[in-house]
Parts: structure tokens; C-alpha cells; sequence
């Protein structure tokens, strides 16, 4: 369904090692079993790495973070801080996220942010 999950970036163009502060907005009202975050950075191998979820301080190196029901509870909304150590080739590159809802192995819904990374 359109706008069962929602995700909003703070900024629209960052830098290296700048802190990416976004905000997940679930609506979905049924029963799902996570939210996973995925990011990457088109035309490379490079990544974003997590450093805050909800406030808490994490070390996730991954590209990808599952948020499973149990931690997330009965909140609405997911706070993240993302941080990439990439530099771009050229003026700038384009960071993607994309969050989804999953249940039992399956995406139910799915909503996508971009950001400029410049030199």
C-alpha cells in the first residue's frame, strides 16, 4: 500500500564524514516483523555506516540494518544517524536509502531518499 512507510532526510547534500541524520515514519497499522534500512552510493562500493538509531550509539558497518518489531515496539517513528567516509570521483555522487516493512520473508511496503555527496 503507498504510504505505509515514509523516510525523510534532514539534509539534501552532505559531505565526507558528515553526520546524515533521517527519520522513518511507520503507518502501516497490521503486523509486520522489521524495518530494514538499506543505503548505498551509486557508481561505487562505498557505504554508509550507522552510528545512532533512537538514540542509541551503535557501530553498524553495514550497508544494511534490520530494525525487528521487539526493539522497535509500539513507536512510530525511527531516528538514525548515517555517516560515509566516501569521496567522489567527480563533483559529487548520490547517496540512496531505502527502508522497507517486512513480513514473514516478505516486503510489504517500501519508500526511498536520496542525498547529494559532494567533494
Amino acid at each position: 500500500m503507498p504510504n505505509d512507510i515514509e523516510i525523510h532526510l534532514d539534509e539534501k547534500e552532505i559531505s565526507s564524514e558528515q553526520g546524515l541524520r533521517g527519520t522513518i515514519i511507520i503507518k502501516y497499522e497490521e503486523r509486520f516483523d522489521s524495518v530494514v534500512i538499506n543505503s548505498q552510493i551509486e557508481n561505487s562500493n562505498d557505504i554508509f555506516r550507522y552510528i545512532l538509531i533512537n538514540g542509541r550509539k551503535i557501530n553498524h558497518p553495514y550497508a544494511r540494518i534490520p530494525l525487528f518489531k521487539d526493539d522497535i515496539g509500539d513507536k512510530k517513528e525511527i531516528e538514525f544517524i548515517a555517516v560515509t567516509s566516501h569521496i567522489p570521483v567527480s563533483d559529487s555522487s548520490t547517496g540512496k536509502f531505502r527502508t522497507s516493512i517486512i513480513q514473514e520473508n516478505k516486503e510489504i511496503a517500501s519508500a526511498l531518499a536520496y542525498v547529494k555527496i559532494i567533494k
